[in-house]
């Protein structure tokens, strides 16, 4: 064969070509990255069930947030399972009770404060550092109250980008942070809503070639309230009715980004509260506000809109809370296997088969909600179960007293028909009650040890 032959030349031609497929060709892992769908948890702080017009505010005018709920899924009995910020946040972040992890015991409020010295344990992982760890790009724009401290803070758990402030907007010292840096203080809250949009949209636009997850929580309307001056004045619900519709706008101008940018059908976008509403707003028909288990302090907004994936104008009244994001972000990603993204035993399940239609329930669950280390209250399926414990908060902001209201027995609530939690069935569902009090107790046994001592006669009654 001569080497200048057509064989040669042929020869030649496709050992080149076979090198240039190899270069350009995706490896296993880029390939898995760009099929990963965006996802972005927009967060408000302290927002009531009965805030938004697509849930009921006749008062407050939120056009973006009710076309986002046309365009895809509202939920009406999601949950946080915890009625204030710290112990809320740390199960959204975890997929577990915060009760596990020894944070609704810090203080009598629930919650961190400047002057401690912890956050959610190390040994927890956080669904931004799952992601990061499958190749997305991480933010956290707002409100963490995780911890301010190493290796405590955002960008030690899982998060490339940190712009907001560490703790709820009346805490002092008031800063404002870039990563771990101050770059303000004391904050100027007026523009805290305005500064967060523009955060969130830079950070969508600077990665809108690879996956990204966008944690955005709020500080409104948690008080002291704060709008920028176009908002100032314009709602009839007065200044929480403002920073709320600042809200509506907020989301709406991602959304449109979204669009812009081409990431529209790629994208779950989700809608929340950490709790219910604090001294103002709505929780609707519902009984009791933050700080409450009462459904008015735990029951929150749920709404999901991924276009293609989420069919519009879907409502659901079945179960689902905060703990069930963990899991199912991990399947969004692609995991065959999201419990085993976290190294401990996760509460939440994968609800993603249910958001996008394919099944017309989520996985069973039952639901707990805690009073610092005490177990207050239980949701399984449309019951509610409120066990000997206390039902109201045990304390006041003006007080600090602590309240024992020590139920006699247990109370129990048809929540399809008595949302409101006005009219208790124990006495006419004996068997119901002791089913629910022996599947609390099988799942209290689960629980660290100091949580089972103080929750003794639940288990062994």
């Amino acid at each position: 064969m001569k080497l200048d032959g057509f064989p040669f030349r042929r020869s030649k031609l496709v050992f080149l070509f076979l090198c240039a497929l190899v270069a350009f060709w995706p490896s296993p892992k880029t390939a898995a990255a760009q099929q990963s769908p965006n996802i972005i948890f927009i967060y408000a702080d302290d927002l009531g069930y009965g805030d938004l017009s697509c849930f009921g505010s006749k008062a407050i005018k939120t056009p973006n947030l009710d076309r986002m709920a046309a365009e895809g899924l509202r939920l009406t009995n999601f949950y946080s399972v915890s009625p204030v910020c710290t112990p809320s946040r740390a199960a959204l972040m975890t997929g577990r009770y915060a009760a596990r992890m020894g944070i609704e015991q810090m203080h009598l409020s629930n919650v961190l404060t400047f002057q401690d010295k912890t956050g959610v344990p190390t040994n927890e992982t956080l669904i931004s550092e799952a992601l990061k760890a499958r190749g997305y790009a991480t933010a956290a724009i707002g409100k963490w109250h995780l911890g301010h401290l190493a290796p405590y803070r955002p960008t030690d758990r899982g998060f490339d980008v940190y712009f907001g402030i560490p703790y709820s907007n009346d805490m002092q010292p008031s800063m404002l942070w870039r990563g771990t840096e101050i770059i303000e203080q004391p904050v100027k809250q007026e523009t805290l809503t305005l500064r967060y949009t523009q955060e969130a949209i830079t950070f969508i636009e600077k990665n809108k070639g690879k996956p990204f997850f966008l944690y955005l929580p709020h500080n409104m309307p948690h008080i002291p309230l704060f709008a920028s001056e176009k908002f100032k004045g314009r709602s009839a619900a007065g200044a929480y009715g403002d920073v709320v519709e600042e809200l509506d706008w907020s989301t709406g101008e991602i959304l449109a980004a979204l669009k812009r940018l081409g990431l529209d059908k790629d994208t779950l976008v989700v809608f929340s509260s950490d709790n219910g509403p604090w001294y103002q707003g709505s929780p609707g028909e519902l009984r009791g506000r933050k700080g409450w288990t009462y459904d008015g302090g735990v029951r929150v907004p749920f709404i999901a809109r991924w276009p293609g994936k989420i069919k519009p104008r879907s409502v659901s009244d079945e179960p689902l809370a905060t703990i069930d994001f963990f899991q199912t972000a991990l399947a969004i990603a692609g995991d065959k296997n999201p419990a085993a993204a976290s190294k401990l035993t996760l509460d939440g399940k994968n609800a993603l088969p249910f958001l996008l239609g394919r099944t017309k329930k989520p996985p069973e669950n039952l639901y707990l909600f805690f009073d610092k280390e005490f177990l207050q209250t239980a949701r399984w399926g449309p019951w509610k179960i409120h066990v000997a414990r206390w039902n109201i908060p045990r304390y006041t902001a003006a007080s600090g007293q602590q309240k024992n209201n020590k139920l006699a027995r247990p109370e129990l609530y048809d929540m399809t028909i008595d949302a409101g939690e006005n009219f208790n069935v124990a006495e006419r569902h004996p068997d119901l009650v002791k089913e629910l009090q022996s599947r609390i107790a099988v799942a209290l046994k689960t629980f660290p040890e100091e949580i089972q001592r103080a929750n003794a006669d639940l288990i062994s009654p």
